[in-house]
């Protein structure tokens, strides 16, 4: 999953991007897993560079992470980022409702969020995945052995924005965002 960890920070920069003022961003993420660690890890590198203090939120369980998300946006100027993982997709409808409850702009790793009211999403393009996936089970069911494959990164990435979340947010989409954009959710 090393493109995750490559993706961290440009999930805090995009968020910047749409909400400049943000200058706290609470990292929701499950610090069991080898790739939150390492996702959280690049987030914290790159936010000195933004101004963005980074703080970590465990989704370890559902009432810890209402517990968390009021505390962090009792205060102004906070944004959130959701990492990918396990627990993140186990608590995503509750992590909607939180984001538009307190009112704070949000990125994801998958498109699937921001279908569920989060503002943008940045990461792999899994209908891309599959296709490339369904080359390697041919090669398979062809006979090569699967632990003689390579390893596949992706290769296409989709930025989603949703207008309706960001004119709940009242927040302006900047135009250079939306020209990025491979879907727009209205």
């Amino acid at each position: 999953m090393q493109f995750e960890y490559n993706l961290s920070g440009k999930w805090l920069e995009l968020l910047k991007e749409i909400a400049p003022s943000v200058t706290r961003a609470a990292v929701l993420w499950d610090p069991t897993q080898t790739a939150g660690i390492a996702q959280f890890a690049v987030i914290q590198s790159v936010a000195p560079s933004l101004g963005v203090d980074v703080r970590p939120i465990n989704v370890r369980t559902a009432a810890e992470t209402e517990r968390a998300i009021a505390a962090f946006a009792s205060q102004p100027n906070g944004g959130l980022i959701v990492t990918a993982g396990a627990l993140t997709i186990t608590h995503s409808p509750l992590i909607n409702t939180l984001a538009a409850k307190h009112k704070l702009p949000a990125v994801a790793a998958s498109r699937f969020y921001v279908t569920g009211g989060i503002l943008v999403s940045y990461g792999a393009d899994f209908v891309e995945q599959q296709r490339r996936a369904a080359a390697y089970v041919d090669r398979i069911l062809k006979g090569e052995k699967p632990a003689g494959l390579p390893v596949q990164a992706p290769t296409k990435y989709a930025l989603v924005v949703n207008l309706k979340a960001s004119k709940t947010l009242g927040i302006a989409i900047p135009p250079s965002v939306l020209g990025r954009a491979d879907e727009v959710i209205e």
